[in-house]
C-alpha cells in the first residue's frame, strides 16, 4: 500500500505526465494534473498555454487557486502531477513520495514538437517561456526556486520508454522493485 501521495514535477516535455497517468493506472491510483486544468482554463479564455503563462505571471490568482485545488488530492492514493505539488505539499506538512522526471533539452523539444505538432525549433521557444513564466511565478507566489527545489529523487527519461520510466518510480517507492 502506498501510504502518501506521489508528486511528479519536471520540466515540460519531461516525461511527467505520461508516466503519471501510467503509474496511477498500474498502482490502482487517482491521477490529478494541474497541467490538464491549466490548459482547461487556457481554452476556456480562447488562450494558448503560452498566452495563459503570461496571462498567470499578471493575475496570481490563477495558480492559487488551481493550486489550492490539486492540493486537495495531497493524501495517499493519489498522483499529483505538477511543478511544484511536491514543496507545495511538503510546506503543508504533508509527506509525499517526489520524484522530478525529466530530459534532456532536446528530447523535450521534440517530445513537445510531436505532441503539439509544432516544429522543434518553436517547441524549444515555446519550453522556455513556460519556464521562464513558471519560475517567476513560483518564486513570486511561494518562495520556490525551481532551479533549486531538490528534495525529490530524478529521473531522467532520455532514454527509456515510458514503461521503464514506471518501473524506476515503482522501484523507488515502499515495497518497489530496484
Amino acid at each position: 500500500m502506498i501510504d502518501r501521495p506521489i508528486t511528479l514535477g519536471g520540466p515540460p516535455g519531461g516525461g511527467k505526465s505520461t508516466a503519471g497517468r501510467a503509474l496511477a493506472l498500474r498502482l490502482g491510483l487517482t491521477y490529478v494534473s494541474v497541467g490538464e486544468f491549466f490548459r482547461a482554463e487556457g481554452r476556456a479564455r480562447g488562450m494558448t498555454v503560452e498566452e495563459y503563462s503570461g496571462f498567470a505571471l499578471a493575475h496570481p490568482e490563477v495558480d492559487e487557486r488551481l493550486d489550492r485545488r490539486v492540493q486537495e488530492f495531497a493524501r495517499p492514493g493519489h498522483v499529483l502531477d505538477g511543478r511544484i505539488q511536491g514543496p507545495l505539499a511538503r510546506r503543508r506538512g504533508v509527506a509525499v513520495y517526489g520524484f522530478i522526471v525529466t530530459a534532456r533539452p532536446e528530447i523535450r523539444a521534440a517530445r513537445v514538437a510531436h505532441r503539439d505538432g509544432l516544429g522543434i525549433e518553436e517547441a524549444a521557444r515555446r519550453i522556455a517561456g513556460r519556464e521562464a513564466s513558471e519560475i517567476a511565478r513560483y518564486r513570486r507566489l511561494y518562495g520556490i526556486d525551481l532551479t533549486a527545489e531538490s528534495d525529490d529523487t530524478t529521473i531522467d527519461s532520455s532514454d527509456l520508454t515510458p514503461p521503464d520510466v514506471v518501473e524506476r518510480l515503482i522501484g523507488r517507492l515502499p515495497g518497489g522493485s530496484g
